[in-house]
């Protein structure tokens, strides 16, 4: 009679260990309510390139003429490149390239940034375009309004103020203000924009309105692309050409430059060359990541 009580104790025990297993195993106890979190997708591209062998040996002879007239080894060199120090290839790389011509020296150099989001709930692809946004910005562009040339009616309106204020003592503060808007720099940094005398006003433009190509975004590349337009003028050197074109793709973020400096003072680069080239490679890029 005295063995029938126990094994009646032992089998409510055994439910009872049973019951509190499984109450911990479903969290309904200690977690109830937690919301659960999905992680963002990671972005597309896992690696990079070798950045010094994604341009063709034949687009290199394009966009370094003057490489074709060095001897054997030179030009080797020349195409070769020279990549950027990096402590992590799989996160970012770069390569440059520059070749002295016997009338000007062109100048590419290309980078690379795969952006990895740490936080789980933002994709890699959302960190990248915050990394291209800044960039954009940077330029003084933006992709809800893109850049045109400066404003003339603007110019004229201050114009106007001062025909109007002649024969009267200037105010110091419009002076101030004249000087800012021709000192402000437009989206390409160009000396001559600012005067409009040999661009028409049009900002990009290294020596005509027909060359004039403004800073602007970019509709045909990647998820997001601009370019930017940099003639620059330093007292009496010759003019130094550079352009960028910045994209992203998911979550790699691509940088070309392309820059030409003329040999001789009278000599003005073709913007619109260099811009063309630029944009080209930078497709060329694009396609080389997407495949």
């Amino acid at each position: 009679m005295a063995y029938v009580p126990g094994v009646a104790l032992l089998a409510a025990l055994a439910v009872g260990c049973s019951a509190g297993a499984d109450s911990d195993a479903n969290g309904t106890d200690s977690k109830a309510g937690t919301p659960t979190v999905t992680p963002a997708p990671p972005g597309k591209y896992l690696t990079l390139p070798a950045p010094c062998r994604a341009v063709p040996r034949s687009t290199l002879k394009d966009l370094l003429p003057g490489a074709a007239e060095l001897p054997g080894d030179q030009q080797d060199k020349v195409f070769r490149g020279s990549a950027a120090v990096t402590y992590d290839t799989d996160r970012k790389v770069g390569c440059s390239w520059k070749a002295d011509g016997p009338n000007a020296t062109r100048s590419l150099s290309i980078d690379l940034e795969r952006v990895v989001s740490y936080d789980p709930a933002v994709s890699d692809d959302d960190r990248a375009d915050t990394v291209y946004a800044k960039k954009e910005k940077a330029a003084g562009l933006s992709a809800s309004a893109p850049p045109g040339p400066p404003d003339e009616k603007d110019k004229k309106d201050k114009k106007g103020e001062a025909s109007e204020g002649s024969g009267k003592a200037k105010d110091p503060a419009d002076g101030d203000a004249d000087a800012t808007d021709s000192a402000d720099p437009s989206p390409s940094g160009s000396d001559d924009a600012s005067s409009g005398e040999d661009t028409g006003g049009t900002p990009g433009s290294s020596s005509s309105p027909e060359e004039a190509l403004p800073s602007r975004i970019l509709d045909d590349l990647g998820d997001a692309a601009f370019l930017q337009d940099l003639p620059k003028k330093a007292g009496s050197t010759a003019q130094h050409h550079t352009v960028s074109v910045v994209f992203r793709t998911s979550n790699v973020v691509v940088t070309v430059r392309y820059a030409e400096q003329p040999a001789l003072v009278t000599q003005v680069p073709d913007g619109r060359e260099l811009q063309e080239k630029a944009q080209a490679l930078a497709r060329k890029l694009a396609e080389t990541l997407s495949e």
